[in-house]
């Protein structure tokens, strides 16, 4: 295919679009930053305003401005951002940072994840050990499968082959991707900016940037 496998850090998000933007400057691969987002969390939850964020739990910091419902559930580490909604029954386990203008949708489930700015998870998705980019959008029902039927480590397989050292890792979503509902992204996938995933696909490996994933597993330039 002409599209890059382009898997960088650097390559996938804004990275001024995220608190963790300084943080996942200093990984070559979204990947080795996972470990770390607990520690991350804590660090930043000390410095964030007083004026805008309140602490509302042990080592839970959530913006004045955020809309979280009665129902949902929030666990440490966490940060909700600025304007955001954490709708009915969410379920946010723990070291989750989540950015400004997010939708964290009607049971959706949350653990060990970076989500940037403006970014939905709005209806019934579970996501961990993932990195979901600038408005990247996750359709009803769609999920990532974070470890392997065998337990064995991950290896991010596309044109390369990248061996992670990590039982657990979910997906990684570029700026802009677009999944569609019911598909399942499966331990190690890497969705490329502003690519499309159909709905109801079984999704592994690479997805190149501006690619369009059919559920049959064929791709195809995005135009």
């Amino acid at each position: 295919m002409a599209q890059k496998e382009l898997v960088k850090n650097e390559e996938l998000f804004t990275l001024n679009e995220s608190l963790a933007g300084s943080y996942l400057q200093g990984f070559t691969y979204p990947w080795e930053a996972l470990s770390g987002i607990h520690d991350l969390i804590l660090k930043l939850g000390a410095g964030l305003p007083k004026d805008r964020y309140d602490q509302v739990a042990e080592d839970v910091w959530i913006a004045k401005s955020a809309k979280v419902f009665d129902s949902a559930y929030i666990g440490g580490a966490c940060i909700i951002g600025e304007r955001t909604q954490v709708r009915q029954c969410a379920f946010i386990r723990g070291d989750a940072l989540v950015g400004d203008d997010c939708v964290i949708g009607n049971s959706a489930e949350l653990k060990n994840v970076i989500i940037f700015n403006n970014c939905e998870v709005p209806h019934y998705n579970y996501v961990g050990d993932s990195i979901l980019g600038f408005h990247a959008h996750m359709g009803a029902g769609s999920i990532t499968s974070n470890i392997k039927a065998d337990r064995t480590n991950i290896v991010v397989k596309g044109e390369t082959a990248y061996e992670t050292g990590r039982r657990k890792i979910g997906a990684i979503l570029g700026d802009w991707v677009e999944v569609g509902c019911n598909a399942v992204l499966n331990p190690g996938t890497v969705v490329g900016c502003r690519s499309m995933i159909y709905p109801t696909s079984c999704v592994r490996g690479i997805v190149p940037c501006d690619t369009i994933f059919k559920n049959t597993g064929e791709m195809i330039e995005k135009k």
